[in-house]
């Protein structure tokens, strides 16, 4: 009825005054409430016909308004006659000057033999110069604190002598897919740069990405991100971070990925706390169970345990924690001490149970095909630390 057709049909002739049907389903116009001319405001429409908030058309711009201050440039310029630089996003994260960013952003500025790639002569321990520019234009000499390769996490420090602006943290927890999300950086050298899309996944696995030794999941987003976005906010619509941005797709538009800042902000912990990030090694590959999937291995397999969710273990490396603990292949981790009851396990979980737990016993409830439930005693050992940044990314991924 509210559609007008390309050519509507002509009336046929009557003797009568009645109207037309389509006239008779027309609904009378209401004025909206109020002296002529006058017209509702949105809160008068969303009363009169509820539904979800709408949004204001300064929206983004409101939310990239409350983090900007605290997002800076980063620029790495490598020592020697041939010097080659870099350049990159971060944000400052504590008021003393603390910018976390990317580990291969400043991946030219850290202290290290001389690299096979670099120019010649560059001394070994030296490192390339770190340039800081605020949004109101102040530039500071950074000194990169601490960098972890696995995460692509680093920690930068200026001193200021004062306060500075600082970006407020969120949860990505509590992010969902379409959710509207704000980046912040400076692409291909353009400072203070804002662009906006929507969360396309909240977990993407670092597996789909061909990320080998990734240790968590991603956020995907169709906001514009390129070279020189690394290491710069993803905000939500509050201005908080939800995430870093860290790469995108080189075959594609619009799809881009930002680490969750729940993740960096544990790492950050145990650099500041420890130095080095702790992750625990086990020995054996990992598969996330479902209802759906255990049911498909059940009808393949009847004799795979009867679970509805759960861990399989689809190897087991000889010599390991994991074997040492008598785990064996087409095992099911169903539970561990310690883990919240009634949530359904989970590889993150696991992981992050383990790497509570390092040098010290962890009981697993493991369900094993044709024994049962068993009662298993797993001692995680620490992954050798890999410090400084991380490398190019996989094929078809962009470290921008």
């Amino acid at each position: 009825d509210f559609l007008e057709r390309p050519r509507a049909p002509p009336c046929a002739p009557s003797h009568h005054n009645a109207p037309h049907p389509l006239h008779e389903r027309r609904r009378p116009f209401t004025p909206p409430p109020g002296p002529p001319g006058h017209l509702p405001s949105f809160g008068a429409l969303s009363q009169a016909a509820p539904g979800p908030p709408c949004l204001s058309p300064h929206f983004i711009a409101d939310a990239a308004a409350k983090a900007a201050p605290g997002v800076v440039n980063i620029v790495v310029v490598g020592r020697g006659p041939f010097p080659v630089g870099s350049s990159g996003s971060g944000f400052l994260c504590d008021p003393d000057g603390t910018i976390l960013t990317n580990a291969h952003v400043v991946a030219d500025a850290l202290p290290a033999p001389r690299r096979g790639g670099g120019a010649a002569g560059t001394p070994a321990g030296a490192g390339g110069a770190v340039t800081v520019t605020l949004q109101d234009g102040r530039v500071f000499e950074g000194r990169v604190v601490s960098s972890d390769a696995v995460s692509d996490l680093a920690v930068v420090r200026v001193e200021a002598g004062a306060p500075l602006p600082c970006v407020r943290l969120g949860s990505a927890s509590r992010l969902r897919v379409g959710e509207w999300v704000v980046a912040l950086g400076s692409p291909l050298h353009l400072q203070n740069s804002v662009t906006a899309g929507i969360v396309s996944c909240v977990d993407r696995r670092a597996a789909e990405l061909g990320l080998a030794g990734a240790r968590t999941d991603y956020i995907q987003t169709d906001a514009a991100i390129n070279r020189g976005n690394s290491g710069g906010p993803l905000l939500n619509l509050a201005g908080e971070v939800v995430g870093i941005s860290c790469m995108k797709a080189l075959a594609a538009d619009g799809v881009s990925f930002a680490i969750p800042v729940d993740t960096a902000i544990d790492v950050m912990r145990q650099l500041a706390a420890h130095g080095r990030v702790i992750r625990p090694h086990v020995g054996i590959k990992m598969l996330e169970l479902t209802r759906h999937s255990a049911a498909r291995f059940r009808e393949r397999d009847p004799g795979f345990p009867d679970v509805t969710a759960g861990i399989l273990v689809p190897a087991v490396t000889p010599g390991s924690p994991a074997d040492r603990a008598g785990l064996r292949q087409g095992d099911v981790v169903t539970g561990w001490a310690g883990a919240a009851r009634g949530a359904p396990p989970t590889t993150k979980a696991l992981v992050a149970a383990l790497g509570d737990s390092i040098g010290k016993p962890l009981v697993l409830q493991v369900a094993r095909p044709g024994a049962g439930t068993l009662s298993l005693t797993l001692v995680a050992q620490e992954v050798p630390w890999v410090g400084g940044a991380a490398g190019a990314g996989p094929n078809g991924n962009a470290r921008p």
